[in-house]
């Protein structure tokens, strides 16, 4: 067993290694600057099943039930619950290559655009319009409907935002490296979005 603590160490060996794999790891670890390099060139990305929420796992029964989200099951089996899980694979899967069925269109309104990245902001993977061909930053959750085949993946803004203008302006709210958005005329930080453009 591998705790996510060393996450990082255990993919870059099955990829020095050339194995085939299928592991759990926090929805967060797509922001590693060892692992996002590797969704980016398409070789892992999230296995399908696991969208969302928390996920159950058995442990040992003289496992210490201190945290929130443990309990002990209808059979007597002692669990914890683990939020923000993804399967990361290298195996290939029908789903993967199924596109986004996208049917919004693009309002200057609904989308704004960043302040520090020539891109919109698109809060949501199912509000893609389907009618912007430009840049856009989308949250990390896209890549549970990624298809490599329907977007490029361009970058994530931590990497990619330019800050030298942020930087002179009063009243941001927020900080750091990401993409900002003009609200109720305070410049507001994002979350780590990742850089998408639609592929021809």
């Amino acid at each position: 067993m591998v705790t996510f603590s060393l996450f990082r160490e255990y993919v870059a060996q099955l990829i020095k290694y050339d194995k085939k794999f299928l592991i759990i790891g926090n929805v967060n670890a797509v922001t590693y600057k060892e692992i996002f390099p590797l969704i980016m060139s398409n070789q892992i990305w999230f296995g399908a099943s696991i969208h969302s929420g928390d996920r159950k796992f058995w442990v040992p029964d003289d496992y210490k039930l201190e945290a929130a989200g443990c309990g002990i099951d209808e059979t007597g089996r002692k669990f914890i619950r683990v939020k923000g899980v993804r399967w990361f694979t290298n195996l290939d899967y029908k789903e993967r290559h199924e596109d986004i069925i996208l049917f919004k269109q693009y309002n200057p309104d609904e989308y704004p655009s960043y302040i520090n990245c020539d891109a919109i902001e698109v809060s949501k993977t199912s509000d893609i319009p389907m009618d912007y061909d430009g840049k856009m930053g989308v949250p990390i959750t896209f890549l549970d409907k990624y298809n490599p085949e329907q977007f490029e993946i361009l970058g994530k803004s931590s990497d990619v935002a330019d800050m030298t203008e942020i930087r002179k302006m009063d009243n941001v709210q927020g900080g750091g490296p990401r993409f900002y958005v003009m609200k109720n005329g305070v410049p507001t930080r994002m979350y780590e979005r990742i850089l998408i453009r639609r592929k021809e």
